[in-house]
């Protein structure tokens, strides 16, 4: 079988690690998570963003960078949580206009993820799971992380517009979006179903491009 390489994006609560997880389990494909927990500025970044965004962005860039090289080394099909382009495309640039990230440290971190990128093979499909704000709350506290729980949901319609925004000009790869608000792929298998056909369909070149509600679409 053709080794494939697959990376589910989405904003925070969407349901990527599940996905990534149920899918790989589907297919027999090995998943890689991302790491959070080991970004040993974290800590400090939420005391003070502006000074600590540079150094957590450059961390989480080059774990990123790091995983998608390993899962390009790995001789079977891979699932990645999360893709390399997303620290870059939503959280960086978050940050920058917000204020938390001043222009220089900007500027050279994008010259640094851009060069780099540009070295490393896409993935053969991106799933973008999307949802609406209501959707992504609902979902952050049923999944109970403490540190989520009074997240802002300004924040989140925030990436959710870089998000399509960044979905919108993607082009080193097909993107097969889910509309994950109208999608319970954890409690009806007919759903997940559904999404594995849309995924093997993409990667066969048909243009199921979005998959709302269990239904494909061209």
């Amino acid at each position: 079988m053709t080794k494939r390489f697959i990376a589910i994006a989405g904003n925070v609560g969407v349901g990527k690690s599940t996905l990534t997880r149920m899918l790989a389990g589907r297919l027999g494909w090995e998943p890689f998570f991302e790491a959070v927990d080991d970004n040993p500025y974290l800590a400090d970044f939420y005391q003070d963003m502006r000074q600590w965004a540079f150094h957590s962005q450059i961390f989480f860039l080059s774990r990123r960078l790091r995983h998608h090289h390993e899962l390009l080394q790995r001789p079977n099909s891979v699932i990645q949580d999360r893709s390399v382009y997303e620290d870059a495309e939503i959280f960086a640039r978050n940050l920058y206009e917000q204020g938390n990230m001043d222009e220089r440290d900007y500027q050279s971190y994008r010259e640094l993820y851009e060069v780099l990128c540009a070295f490393l093979p896409p993935p053969d499909l991106v799933v973008y799971l999307r949802a609406d704000v209501a959707t992504l709350l609902a979902r952050i506290q049923m999944r109970g992380r403490a540190y989520e729980q009074d997240i802002d949901p300004a924040y989140l319609q925030r990436l959710n517009e870089y998000y399509d925004a960044w979905i919108a000009d993607f082009a080193l790869s097909p993107v097969l979006t889910i509309e994950a608000g109208g999608i319970d792929f954890v409690n009806h298998r007919q759903h997940l179903d559904r999404i594995e056909a849309a995924v093997r369909d993409r990667l066969a070149g048909k243009d199921v491009l979005v998959l709302k509600n269990g239904a494909g679409q061209a």
